[in-house]
């Protein structure tokens, strides 16, 4: 049966469409998060060096999931441009070519990973205990992807229709999941099995997610746009891939490089030992818990923008744009002195080495004052993608984090000779540096879209 749903974002008001979509979406997020936090402590359990393994493993499988990420993205951008248009065929089109394609690229790219997977990870560890833990984690998480990539590709199709509450109550249910399946699976059944280890928190993983995909699914297939669908509209359509593909790549390359920055952080850090590694690994559970809010705030921008460029409301487009930098303005002022004051006392609960909660405080430290350049970042990739030009989100993510990271990372230390201060310090003049150029590219870009950021006097 088709789902009634107030799906209309060119209409109603901003403050009441922000609530629908970015509250469930940052809750959504909260969980998915916490969930990525159970993990982290119940590897803490084990020792700091199943933390390393963990930090590494889950940064190599979350290169692949970068494809993931583009796809909801870019699904979530050009189903709400045809639903601002009124066209719910293409629509309907967008969205089943979408779950078609993410299908097949799903089946690549776990292929892909159980052969080149080893590679990176043993390009950013030394030998020892912890690469090896890293190896036999990722070989058995491969196996969550389709879970995890049909999901997000899954939920963008939601967001345009004004759905983030599905996935909102799929990570709920998967993050309660795993707090009852982490030690199942790593410490067994007293006297009956002796358990898995780390590789138990990668078998959680694929149940739980696997789940989660399910779910979207029944409820995509339950929406009015889908009410007509037929097998025939999954076979594979290059004219709709051209599209999808046009509009994800540079997303999905972005969330790329991204990971691979990440990757680049940890090859500087290896030299500082494990604890430096696994101390990067907690703090940024911490960070992406604190820009939960922020996340779902700058998400819901997307769809809201989307549908008003789709048909043809500027004026409400900007609208959209300048409500989401107040918000996210006034959630930076709440979280900077949590992470300059707090970073200690929040490194604590997973850990109870002192070196690595001193390295985690550190980075934390940092953050605070990048957090208001992270929202504004966030929200112009959101408005690039609406506006149907995201190949900019790639261009200042290869920037930022392709040449910036490494660049001014060596700077600090290879020239400067800083200890880890360096990494972080190197971040932060990247971060601060590309935001400054996402702030030019967005003006001019919407300066040619929809005659600027600036609203029209009459």
């Amino acid at each position: 049966m088709a789902q009634p749903l107030n799906d209309d974002l060119t209409t109603g008001s901003m403050l009441s469409h922000y609530k629908t979509l970015a509250i469930p979406a940052a809750f959504g997020m909260l969980f998915a998060t916490l969930y990525n936090v159970v993990d982290v402590f119940y590897a803490g359990q084990l020792s700091t060096e199943a933390q390393a393994g963990l930090a590494i493993g889950y940064q190599a499988f979350f290169i692949m999931m970068s494809i993931g990420f583009g796809l909801g993205s870019g699904l979530s951008a050009l189903v709400s441009n045809a639903k601002g248009e009124k066209n719910n065929t293409a629509a309907r089109n967008l969205a089943a070519q979408g779950l078609s394609f993410g299908t097949l690229a799903t089946l690549s790219l776990m292929v892909i990973g159980f052969f080149g997977g080893p590679h990176l990870i043993a390009l950013v560890s030394e030998p020892g205990g912890y690469r090896d833990a890293a190896l036999t984690y990722f070989s058995f998480l491969i196996l969550a992807l389709p879970g995890f990539l049909l999901a997000y590709g899954g939920n963008g199709i939601l967001q345009a229709h004004g759905d983030s509450r599905s996935m909102q109550r799929a990570l709920m249910v998967a993050f309660f999941a795993n707090i009852a399946l982490n030690p199942l699976f790593m410490f067994g059944i007293p006297g009956l099995w002796g358990g898995l280890g780390l590789t138990g928190i990668a078998v959680a993983t694929i149940l739980s997610q696997t789940g989660v995909m399910i779910f979207l699914m029944t409820r995509i297939f339950a929406l009015n746009t889908m009410a007509r669908i037929t097998l025939a509209d999954f076979v594979p359509d290059w004219h709709c891939y051209k599209a999808i593909i046009a509009q994800m790549a540079p997303a999905s390359t972005a969330m790329l490089v991204m990971f691979v920055s990440g990757f680049v952080v940890q090859f500087a850090l290896k030299e500082f030992g494990e604890e430096a590694i696994a101390a990067y690994g907690v703090a940024l559970r911490i960070e992406q818990i604190l820009l939960l809010p922020v996340l779902g705030m700058t998400g819901a921008l997307l769809p809201i923008a989307g549908q008003n460029f789709g048909a043809r409301n500027y004026d409400r487009v900007r609208e959209a744009v300048f409500f989401c930098w107040k918000i996210g303005f006034a959630m930076s002022a709440i979280a900077m002195p949590l992470l300059w004051f707090g970073g200690q006392y929040a490194m604590r609960p997973f850990t109870a080495d002192p070196d690595v909660i001193t390295i985690g405080a550190s980075y934390l430290l940092v953050d605070g004052f990048l957090f208001p350049v992270y929202m504004m970042l966030f929200s112009i990739n959101s408005l690039l993608q609406a506006l149907k030009q995201p190949i900019y989100t790639l261009w200042i993510s290869i920037y930022r984090q392709g040449f910036g990271v490494a660049f001014f990372i060596w700077v600090f230390i290879g020239i400067l000779g800083f200890d880890v201060w360096g990494v972080w310090l190197g971040i932060g003049v990247a971060v601060s540096s590309g935001w400054v150029i996402a702030l030019l590219v967005a003006a001019k870009v919407a300066e040619r879209q929809m005659g600027g950021l600036r609203p029209q006097i009459a």
